[in-house]
């Protein structure tokens, strides 16, 4: 095949004699549909440009309700003419808290009920109520948790949502490689292929023909993205929504104050002057405490995963194409003589696309700050920090009942 003497893949057809004409069908189309660009990351020579960073200002809580209202106004207005739209990241599973189940299928209730999805459904309709329309709401999921996720929130009634204005579709995958750069088979007949990170879920829903028409008869102007796993977020947020808007930024970005200098999130900052987020680990110890003249440390805001982007903008992205970031990771595979192995060391790469990176091919990012006890409660745990435990502590002290 072309495509494989192009990449330099011939070896994925090594067992082709032994696969039965469906086993064929399977493994021919798999190596048709995916996108082995990725690959190219190899090729590619980074340029060392000097990177210079400095503080960006963030729309701090105290400034956010002296304006309150203003901003509200216009969030209403713009979620009630139609040009706002939710999209949820929900291609996860609940392996780390001890599930087999989508993420969002998690019970966090105590005397009932009370799914993740459930909580974040619950504050979506919030909005609706309030502005008096149904917002657009599209669900990522990924090959893992499709059916599953359909499943259940069928079975749920979509917790009062009306399902005319949902919209499923399932996150691309990449495929996986060697530390050569050879891609690796999961079966015979079968590529081994990961989520390709969170960057990249505009292309997947442009790719879905059922969610792009929504997309395209909505006209939606904006797009606010939120991930799974944080049960107290505002999502559809109107204040957020006007403050954006009001400030002329292509991106709004929800962040927190971080609890200390060096909180393991993601901190916004200004990269060769255009907005960015710095990894806390390349955070140096100088900037970690650095202050402003009124003695608030300058890189103390950092981002929790809900963003506003503007839809204009992801068209933009989306031509620019996004940067691949390559992970080095333990992945399940066959050996050279067609073993299925889980290896105990990381013996591959996977290709990511990550949302930080949209921000960073944004003109203006406006970071806007939330109260972390009423809007910051992830469940990356089954105990201790970010985890069910906190979340419930959380919840209750919000006066969800659980």
């Amino acid at each position: 095949m072309d495509k494989l003497k192009k990449y330099n893949q011939m070896h994925i057809l090594k067992y082709e004699q032994e696969l039965n004409a469906n086993e064929k069908k399977e493994l021919y189309n798999q190596i048709e549909t995916l996108d082995f660009s990725y690959l190219e990351c190899f090729n590619k020579k980074e340029e060392k440009k000097e990177i210079q960073i400095t503080p960006i200002k963030a729309l701090t809580i105290n400034e956010i309700n002296r304006n309150k209202n203003e901003y509200k106004k216009i969030g209403l207005e713009a979620i009630k003419r139609g040009e706002v739209g939710m999209l949820l990241l929900a291609g996860g599973m609940g392996t780390r808290l001890g599930s087999n189940d989508p993420k969002g299928m998690y019970n966090v209730g105590l005397t009932h009920n009370l799914y993740i999805f459930e909580c974040l459904f619950n504050e979506a309709l919030r909005v609706v109520k309030e502005a008096g329309v149904m917002i657009p709401f599209f669900i990522m999921t990924s090959d893992v948790n499709d059916e599953k996720t359909k499943t259940f929130l069928r079975e749920k009634n979509y917790f009062g949502y009306d399902e005319k204005y949902i919209k499923f579709f399932i996150q691309e995958m990449a495929p996986c490689t060697d530390l050569n750069g050879k891609i690796l088979l999961d079966k015979k007949n079968r590529i081994a292929t990961s989520p390709n990170g969170n960057g990249g879920w505009f292309n997947s829903l442009l790719n879905n023909a059922e969610a792009k028409k929504m997309l395209e008869d909505f006209n939606l102007k904006w797009i606010n993205v939120f991930a799974v796993d944080n049960v107290l977020q505002k999502v559809a947020d109107p204040v957020f929504v006007g403050a954006t808007i009001k400030s002329g930024a292509e991106v709004g970005a929800k962040v927190i104050r971080k609890v200390d200098p060096y909180e393991k999130v993601g901190v916004m900052c200004n990269k060769n002057g255009r907005p960015s987020v710095i990894e806390y680990m390349d955070l140096s110890d100088e900037m970690a405490h650095e202050t402003g003249e009124d003695g608030e440390r300058l890189y103390n805001f950092g981002v929790i995963l809900n963003y506003l982007f503007n839809v204009d903008l992801l068209y933009k992205i989306k031509d620019d194409k996004l940067p691949i970031h390559v992970v080095t990771k333990k992945i399940e595979c066959l050996d050279e003589n067609g073993n299925a192995i889980k290896p105990e060391q990381p013996n591959g790469h996977k290709f990511e696309m990550l949302c930080v990176d949209m921000v960073e091919l944004s003109s203006s990012c406006l970071p806007y700050e939330v109260e972390r006890e009423r809007e910051f409660a992830p469940i990356k745990n089954k105990t201790g920090v970010d985890s069910v435990e906190s979340a419930r502590v959380l919840l209750q002290k919000n006066g969800i009942k659980l």
